[in-house]
């Protein structure tokens, strides 16, 4: 079976399914709300409702207007936690001292939950793009610097010795030897970045009062549409997937084709 036809199975078996999921929970819907009275219609969303939903928040293109702020404002954080976690991460790897003393210090932060950076940043910048920004940073460059940390402690002695018998100096063998060797596993640690980023960013966007997917998902729990909020959900996850395979995916896929992976 050849190429397209094998990605068009897989897109028409995809589809196939999500179709199916949305026809369950439609009937999952009318079910406990409509016939058994399980659940208040205030409590349970639909596709119907978050269609319905969608449509009302494209027609003001408030909805746009969120995703546009959001991921300006989660790219801008995301570049920056890169640059200071990759140097991070550098800095523990060349120096004993701060691999001994600094990691468990990284560690212990990255497993901080994005949210308790909130009450920092509003005290320290307002309620403002910076605030967010911040959490962004925090909730992320962490884990960026221990995968950057452990991409290049995991490339084989053995390259690096070959190099120096071969008369290469430190910085030709991180250029040449260290760099591309652990660029696998480096884009694998950048992948999960970006989720934390992602993640701390509705953190962030949640607890403030700016334009953003988070303030619309509090705009919807405040007004008690429930739709709304699952709508907000949806379009987070989705986001968050297409980044992944535009992205990241394709820069996998690219790196191990060009290792004959």
């Amino acid at each position: 079976m050849k190429k397209s036809q094998i990605k068009n199975t897989k897109w028409i078996s995809e589809v196939i399914f999500l179709c199916g999921v949305l026809i369950l929970w439609q009937l999952l819907y009318v079910l406990g709300v409509d016939i058994l009275s399980l659940w208040k219609p205030y409590a349970m969303p639909s596709p119907a409702g978050v269609l319905k939903s969608l449509c009302a928040l494209l027609s003001d293109m408030s909805l746009l207007t969120a995703v546009g702020y959001s991921l300006l404002r989660g790219i801008s954080g995301y570049m920056i936690s890169i640059v200071t976690g990759c140097f991070l991460g550098f800095l523990m790897n060349h120096f004993p001292y701060l691999r001994q003393n600094l990691r468990p210090v990284v560690m212990g932060i990255q497993t901080l939950p994005s949210v308790c950076w909130v009450p920092f940043s509003i005290l320290w910048f307002g309620l403002t793009q910076q605030a967010i920004i911040f959490v962004v940073i925090m909730g992320s460059a962490f884990s960026i610097a221990i995968a950057a940390d452990n991409a290049i402690r995991n490339v084989p002695v053995i390259y690096k010795k070959a190099a120096l018998t071969m008369g290469a100096d430190s910085k030709q063998i991180y250029r040449e030897i260290i760099l591309p060797a652990s660029l696998p596993e480096l884009i694998s640690g950048l992948k999960q970045g970006w989720s934390f980023a992602w993640r701390a960013l509705m953190s962030g966007e949640v607890m403030t009062t700016c334009i953003g997917l988070g303030q619309t998902l509090i705009e919807g729990r405040n007004l008690a549409d429930i739709n709304q909020v699952m709508l907000v959900m949806i379009v987070i996850v989705l986001i968050g997937i297409l980044i992944d395979q535009i992205i990241f995916s394709k820069l996998e896929r690219h790196v191990y084709q060009k290792r004959g992976l």
